[in-house]
């Protein structure tokens, strides 16, 4: 008879380190809203449509929009701010009209 081995621990535990790892970096930010959940590259009229006005909207500069190869081109950037619910404020980063990044905080 041919004997199994068990696979060794720190095997089994690197890979599920390396699985969490993979998963967390795939994973999209959303916000819960009354209307939907806002999403990463959502455009600002989903957003609006799903969330309503934020409490404030900035903007917060200007970049080069890396969508554009042929020649240079600059997109606003922009940071709206949804009031606390449930005590977290949600930063909602938009690059030209799309959400690329939402942040939480209390």
């Amino acid at each position: 008879m041919s004997e199994r081995k068990n696979p060794r621990p720190q095997g089994v535990a690197m890979s599920l380190i390396i699985l969490m790892a993979l998963t967390a970096l795939s994973a999209q930010a959303s916000m819960r809203c009354e209307n939907g959940i806002a999403s990463e590259g959502d455009s600002t009229e989903q957003v609006l449509r799903k969330c309503g006005a934020p409490a404030s909207r900035k903007q917060t500069g200007m970049i080069e929009d890396r969508r554009v190869l042929d020649r240079r081109k600059f997109i606003g950037t922009e940071e709206w701010v949804y009031v606390p619910r449930g005590g977290m404020y949600q930063h909602l980063i938009f690059e030209g009209s799309k959400l690329v990044r939402i942040l939480s905080h209390r």
